[in-house]
This record gives C-alpha cells, structure tokens and sequence, in this order.
C-alpha cells in the first residue's frame, strides 16, 4: 500500500514561523503603545497635588508612564 504524505519543508514552517512571531510582536508593541498613551493621558489629567502624593512632578509623567508600561 502506498501513503502520500504532506510534510511542509522546513524552509516554509520557519517562515511561517517567523511571520507569526512577527505579527506577535507588531500586536505587544501595539498593545503597549496603547497603554502608554493611556497611562501618560490618565497621569496628565491629575492635579499637581495629586501628582505630589503620588512623588510625581509634570516633568517626570513620561517617565512614570513608560515604567509602569514596560517595567524598571
């Protein structure tokens, strides 16, 4: 008895491969792009008091947001 068989190369299955984790990718850095607009905006709408209770100033928003997104 004869049995065809369908096997992708190796060549295809690490493009493939490669195509998925790239598009794994493009979809982190989309998702945490959103997240730090979010995170910079919410910090932005906080009154200067509040940015104090927090050991926050205007100036180090931007850096706050990008910690809190992408850790230390």
């Amino acid at each position: 008895m004869t049995a065809i068989t369908h096997a992708r190369s190796d060549r295809a299955t690490g493009f493939f491969d490669r195509a998925v984790a790239t598009l794994r990718d493009i979809g982190r850095a989309y998702t945490q792009a959103l997240a730090l607009r979010r995170t910079y905006q919410e910090l932005s709408q906080l009154s200067d008091r509040e940015l104090d209770d927090l050991g926050l100033d205007r100036a180090s928003i931007g850096a706050a947001a990008r910690k809190a997104v992408f850790g230390a």
